[in-house]
């Protein structure tokens, strides 16, 4: 990013140190204790008796406040985090269940059993009811199920998205209560399953 006199990049950084160039801040202390408004000399003094830098994180304050913190643990922490977010996003994977408004009640259990264990695996489950003909006219029908097999699980996971019709469709998703990372820790720390389990669930996604 440049600025519009081509000046060069701006920086996201923040100022610290003798980077900072005002006559005081307001400063807070290490622990998030507020200082006051001292003059910025006064404050970079403080840091440096703390071993810690003066970091300036409301620039555009009057007048700007600054911390006291260890930035370059700041900025590894920070990083830390967002790779950790980044990784859970992109574990996030979404399954799908279709069932009929009136289903029976051994295909419910089967279909419940689905989402049990991708709930379990740390997935996100997409619950869609499919109408056909008449039961068009009786949306209710998949309300009180969606309603039921949300029941069910709950112990497991909550509902993210309250049923919706889409088109001939009503679509339900719910969301586990445990992250994937999470459950991959687990299943590690349990040992391997059975191998006839792992087919199981990837057949149940695939043809669901």
């Amino acid at each position: 990013m440049t600025t519009k006199l081509g000046r060069g990049p701006i920086s996201a950084e923040p100022r610290i140190n003798d980077r900072i160039r005002v006559a005081e801040v307001r400063l807070v202390g290490p622990n998030g204790e507020q200082v006051g408004i001292v003059p910025v000399q006064d404050a970079l003094r403080l840091a440096e008796e703390a071993q810690l830098d003066l970091v300036e994180v409301a620039p555009t304050a009057r007048p700007p406040v600054a911390k006291l913190m260890d930035y370059g643990k700041y900025k590894y922490e920070s990083a830390v985090k967002a790779r950790e977010s980044r990784r859970n996003q992109s574990n996030t994977i979404i399954k799908e269940i279709k069932l009929r408004p009136k289903i029976d009640p051994h295909d419910y259990e089967t279909k419940k059993g689905h989402v049990v264990r991708f709930l379990k695996g740390g997935d996100k489950v997409k619950v869609t009811i499919m109408f056909r003909g008449r039961e068009q006219s009786r949306p209710e029908l998949g309300r009180r199920l969606l309603a039921r097999l949300a029941e069910d699980v709950q112990d497991l996971g909550a509902v993210e998205s309250q049923p919706k019709q889409d088109g001939r469709n009503m679509v339900m998703v719910i969301g586990p209560h445990k992250r994937r990372s999470e459950h991959k820790a687990e299943a590690r720390a349990a040992g391997p399953r059975p191998r006839r389990e792992q087919r199981q669930e990837e057949q149940a996604g695939q043809g669901s």
